[in-house]
């Protein structure tokens, strides 16, 4: 009975060793995935090449592509607080979704049909990702709700978003040429622009400013 008894405590010691094990485990990948989101943020903001490279490749950035975009069209309504009150925070999210998603599919057509390299070769899904982690500069427009400086943070946040988004398409399409990239960017927002301001039209609201 004793060895019984002990051989039950030896087994409920390693079964409870095992379960603290794991769980250590698994909060260490929790953690090392955080780590990894925001460093894959500040290294989207620092344009490095091997980022977009990295998202373009990796199937499972998809859902971190999508928070990028979210985040920084709610920090854009909130820096438009001012101006346009509390209702663009839910707003903007939509309208960037939707406009993340047009707009690259626009440049994936452009880019692969149109103006394609002889390297060029992606799909929708890794031209997706790579500019949705092109969004993360955008985060900056939240400090436009302070006042006196919401032209000069939108003005920077556009201009650093539009740069990450020709690295994203230069990176992705395998593109040698940047002027190729920023000329297929330029194609698909005029498109889009296009078709922003007709649906504007038609629903009588005045397009957002672009």
């Amino acid at each position: 009975m004793e060895t019984d008894s002990k051989y039950s405590k030896d087994q409920l010691q390693e079964s409870c060793q095992s379960h603290q094990g794991h769980q250590e485990d698994q909060d260490a990948g929790d953690q090392s995935v955080k780590s990894g989101f925001k460093d894959r943020i500040i290294r989207a903001g620092k344009l490095d090449v091997s980022l977009y490279k990295e998202v373009a490749a990796d199937r499972g950035a998809m859902n971190q592509a999508i928070a990028i975009v979210m985040l920084s069209a709610i920090a854009a309504g909130v820096g438009k607080i001012g101006i346009r009150g509390p209702g663009l925070i839910l707003i903007e999210p939509i309208s960037a979704f939707i406009g993340w998603y047009m707009w690259t599919y626009l440049i994936y057509f452009v880019g692969t049909k149109l103006l394609p390299e002889a390297e060029t070769n992606a799909t929708f899904g890794e031209l997706l990702r790579a500019i949705g982690f092109s969004h993360a500069p955008g985060m900056i427009r939240i400090i436009s709700i302070v006042p006196g400086i919401f032209n000069t943070i939108y003005v920077v946040g556009s201009s650093w978003m539009l740069v990450a988004m020709v690295v994203a398409v230069k990176q992705t399409f395998n593109y040698k040429n940047t002027l190729r990239a920023v000329g297929v960017c330029a194609i698909g927002w005029i498109i889009k622009t296009l078709v922003f301001m007709t649906f504007s039209y038609l629903v009588g609201t005045p397009p957002e400013p672009i």
